[in-house]
């Protein structure tokens, strides 16, 4: 078919009606439909207005009856414990202070003694009312109640020989067989913040249907520290699924289903941690999701509903482990249930400098804490170790770089001779360093080590609780920056704050990049010339929000290699001995190596290349 002008034009015009048409019809339907909503909320309010008044306080009486009968159905044979007043219980130990309730028969809240938070009081943890460990049971045919939602006995608590404390909540009557009964026992054991919990059921075989045994585990990560954004970063959910380790970041996914054996499952913030373990049984499935509330102090909202298959009998026990403590690597590894895998000392792209934290960081970082008694000492005496122990790379890092600066003056001439030649100018270049025996990439192997280095000492730094609270020089809290300079408004990129110990990096690294220019021979590529001068900008963005026990041991990093510069420059290279070494160099035979006759090969193929292209343009 033919299309010629008129027609296209015809088309067009009958698209363009069509168009016209939907949107007047379309509009008119949504503005008959407008009209129809208005004057039924009109006509709503004229009917409401003409209705007797309801009595406000008649309302809230019958919600309040129509609540507490809805509460004695669901309550079952528990009648008794359908409605109460609820009543706390306090039991403590050296470490942590756990307030019970006989509501639930649960844990409150815990309150650890050795730990602030940013109002200098306890940090608490578990304190919250989102906050419940509770499970399903049958109250008679056809209902069903949380144990959260039943008033339990007031509760016991008998102190033990061995220092221990047994709290005990009771559910119904346990003088006859004939009733049902559950009984929450808690254990808290002397200088430790783990927790025994036992739930015994008595008629569990009408308590449970089939024994299975449906746990609701609620739980609140409330902020802890002082940047909310950071904190949210490093909390972390983990658990042991079919004997394997697994964790999940809150800000990369929101729930994760369990389909084998969950030893134990848990919540890991920055610095604290908090997790159910199942015992006897483990848990055989189940569920947790967390959600990241815009409410302010709350970093995520988990629960965590998990299945445990009891045995179908009369009587039934599960027992557990309740932790509420401190993320501290040596602490959670006593334990034996990998719960130290979740201390974030190398992890997801990171991981291959855990073994390094584990191995080499930790232990001499512990023994300079135990030396000194001081943490910020402690890092710069584990900056000077570090670089005594990559001292023979940084040595031949400056003895390459002097044997660079020595030849300097031959490198000006070249420059003078290929003017902007670039090409030829690199394989003379070339040339010249492989007869005087000098590798260029020399300076740079210190530089590649540093950075598993810096990753290890980042993700040690951001993990060691010890860190927490303590105070050096100006920083008032090592494991967060220290904020001296407050601007009072957010400056884009920077944040409302600048950090003195950034400060300190930042020109520390400027000086370093000043010396370093000033060993190597002149760029002619101006931004390689300014990329040095560059970096240490790009690290006050960087570093700002960093913990200033990071930027410490970076500003001491930096202090040292400039004493070791001056120190091996001036009093340990002899620059007259270089220059007559590399003119032995020159004398003795070359031999070259595959990657320099690769680079050379390349090189003399770009040339060839170059050449026949301006050949062509001629």
């Amino acid at each position: 078919m033919k299309f010629d002008r008129n027609t296209v034009i015809g088309f067009l015009m009958l698209a363009a009606l069509f168009i016209g048409y939907f949107y007047y019809t379309s509009e008119g339907q949504r503005k008959a439909q407008k009209e129809a909503r208005e004057k039924f909320v009109k006509d709503s309010t004229a009917h409401a207005a003409t209705l007797p008044k309801k009595d406000t306080a008649m309302m809230r009486r019958d919600s309040i009856t129509f609540d507490s009968l809805n509460k004695l159905a669901k309550a079952g044979q528990f009648q008794t414990a359908a409605n109460g007043n609820e009543q706390l219980l306090v039991a403590e130990n050296d470490l942590m202070r756990i307030t019970f309730s006989n509501k639930g028969g649960q844990v409150r809240k815990v309150e650890l003694k050795n730990f602030k938070d940013q109002d200098s009081a306890q940090v608490k943890l578990a304190g919250r009312g989102f906050d419940k460990f509770s499970y399903t049971i049958n109250t008679g045919p056809n209902n069903t109640a949380q144990t959260a939602d039943l008033y339990f006995q007031p509760g016991t608590a008998i102190k033990n020989p061995d220092g221990s404390t047994t709290v005990t909540f009771i559910l119904g009557s346990r003088d006859t067989t004939s009733n049902s009964s559950i009984t929450h026992t808690y254990k808290i054991k002397k200088d430790d913040y783990l927790i025994d919990f036992s739930a015994e059921l008595i008629g569990a075989d009408k308590l449970l249907t089939q024994g299975n045994m449906n746990l609701t585990w609620q739980y609140t990560v409330a902020q802890q520290e002082s940047s909310l954004s950071f904190e949210k970063e490093n909390t972390q959910i983990g658990y042991i699924e079919g004997g394997s380790f697994d964790y999940h970041t809150i800000g990369r996914r929101s729930d994760v289903n369990f389909d084998e054996a969950v030893n134990w499952i848990g919540v890991r913030q920055r610095f604290f941690f908090s997790t159910v373990v199942a015992k006897n049984p483990t848990f055989a499935s189940g569920k947790i999701e967390w959600t990241q509330p815009d409410t302010p102090k709350t970093i995520a909202l988990s629960t965590a509903n998990m299945k445990l298959q009891l045995p179908v009998a009369s009587n039934a026990r599960a027992d557990f482990n309740l932790y509420y403590g401190p993320s501290d690597y040596h602490i959670l590894k006593k334990y034996d249930q990998k719960f130290e895998k979740l201390v974030n000392l190398g992890q997801g792209m990171y991981a291959f400098v855990r073994p390094l934290n584990k191995f080499v960081v930790m232990p001499i970082f512990d023994f300079m804490q135990g030396f000194v008694n001081n943490y910020g000492l402690a890092i710069a005496l584990l900056t000077l170790f570090i670089r005594l122990l990559i001292s023979p790379l940084t040595y031949s890092s400056y003895l390459s770089g002097a044997k660079m600066k020595a030849l300097r003056p031959e490198i000006a001439k070249l420059k003078e001779k290929y003017g902007s030649d670039q090409q030829q100018m690199s394989m003379e270049q070339m040339k010249l360093f492989r007869e005087a025996g000098v590798n260029p990439l020399g300076g740079c192997i210190p530089a590649l080590l540093q950075i598993p280095i810096f990753f290890s000492l980042y993700t040690f730094f951001n993990s060691e609780i010890g860190l927490r609270g303590t105070s050096f020089l100006w920083a008032k809290d090592l494991s967060a920056f220290d904020d001296v300079i407050k601007f009072g408004v957010n400056v884009p990129l920077l944040g409302n704050h600048l950090s003195l110990f950034t400060i300190t990096a930042v020109l520390t690294s400027f000086l370093i990049s000043v010396y370093s220019m000033s060993m190597t021979p002149d760029q002619s590529n101006p931004i390689m010339k300014w990329l040095p001068y560059i970096f240490p900008v790009f690290l006050l963005f960087i570093f700002n929000r960093m913990p200033s026990a990071l930027t410490w041991y970076y500003t001491v990093s930096n202090i040292i290699t400039l004493a070791l510069q001056f120190v091996i420059q001036t009093y340990i290279i002899d620059h007259d001995k270089i220059l007559a070494k590399i003119e032995q160099n020159r004398k003795k035979p070359k031999t070259k190596s595959k990657w320099q006759e690769r680079m050379e090969q390349m090189q003399e193929q770009q040339k060839k290349m170059k050449e026949m292209q301006q050949k062509n343009k001629r």
